[in-house]
C-alpha cells in the first residue's frame, strides 16, 4: 500500500538534503486522512508497543509532530496521564480540526493543539521531554530549521523520537522517498546537534530511532 495523497508545501522547499542527497518527499494532504486511521495499521506499526519501548510515562510532557489526525497523539495522552501534557503539531489546519474532534470524541483535555509552520513547530522552548515524529521527518522542507527549533524546545534530557519506515528493506511497500535508513537519519540529525542513542528494531516496517542532544562543542 502507497501513500495516498499529497499537498505541496507551501514556502521554501529542498527537494534533497543536502548531507545524504534524500529525496524530500511532499507532506501528506488531509485527503489522507482515512489512511492515517486505517484498520490495518495496528497489525502493520504496532503503535502501543513502539510508546512502550520508547517509555512513555505519566506527567511527562511531550509533542507529537505532524500528528496529523491524532491516531498517536490520543495514545500519549494516555500514557501521559491527566498530569502531563500532550503538544499536538501539524502545519494542515484541518488535519487539527479532525485532531480536536477525535480528541473530544474520547476526553483527553491533556492535549493541546499546535499549528506550526514548515519552519518552526511553534512549540515552548526548553519544555518537553520528548517530541516524537511518526513517519513525519523525512517530509521536511526545511529539516534544518526544524531540528534547530526542536532542540531548543527540548529539556536538557529530552529525546526525539523517530519512527521511519526502513529503507534498507525493499519488501516494504512503501514508496522509498517515505523511507529512511539509519545511516540517512544519523548523518542529518547529528549535524544539527543530536546524538543517536539507540536504535530499536522490534516493529514490523519502521526503525525507532531515540535521540539525544549532542555535548556543546
Amino acid at each position: 500500500m502507497f501513500w495516498l495523497a499529497w499537498a505541496a508545501a507551501a514556502g521554501p522547499f529542498q527537494s534533497e538534503h543536502p548531507l545524504t542527497g534524500r529525496r524530500i518527499a511532499p507532506v501528506m494532504g488531509a485527503g489522507g486522512a482515512d489512511w492515517l486511521e486505517r484498520g490495518e495499521r495496528e497489525s502493520e506499526e504496532h503503535p502501543d508497543e513502539a510508546l512502550e519501548a520508547i517509555g512513555i510515562k505519566p506527567g511527562m510532557v511531550v509533542a507529537d509532530v505532524g500528528a496529523g489526525t491524532g491516531y498517536m497523539t490520543l495514545r500519549l495522552a494516555r500514557r501521559v496521564g491527566p498530569s502531563g501534557k500532550v503538544y499536538a503539531n501539524d502545519i494542515q489546519p484541518e488535519m487539527l480540526r479532525m485532531l480536536r474532534q477525535n480528541a473530544a470524541r474520547a476526553g483527553w483535555k491533556s492535549i493541546e493543539t499546535v499549528l506550526g509552520t514548515e519552519s518552526d513547530p511553534k512549540l515552548p522552548s526548553g519544555a518537553l521531554d520528548l517530541i516524537l515524529l511518526v513517519d513525519v521527518y523525512h517530509e521536511f522542507s526545511q529539516p534544518q530549521k526544524m531540528l534547530e527549533k526542536m532542540r531548543a524546545d527540548l529539556k536538557p534530557d529530552g529525546r526525539l523520537v523517530l519512527l521511519e519506515y526502513r529503507k534498507e528493506d525493499p519488501s516494504i511497500p512503501i514508496r522509498p522517498e517515505h523511507k529512511m535508513s539509519v545511516g540517512e537519519a544519523r548523518t542529518e540529525l547529528e549535524a544539527e546537534g543530536f546524538h543517536l542513542h539507540q536504535v530499536l528494531e522490534i516493529l514490523p516496517r519502521q526503525h525507532i530511532l531515540i535521540f539525544t542532544k549532542a555535548a556543546a562543542q
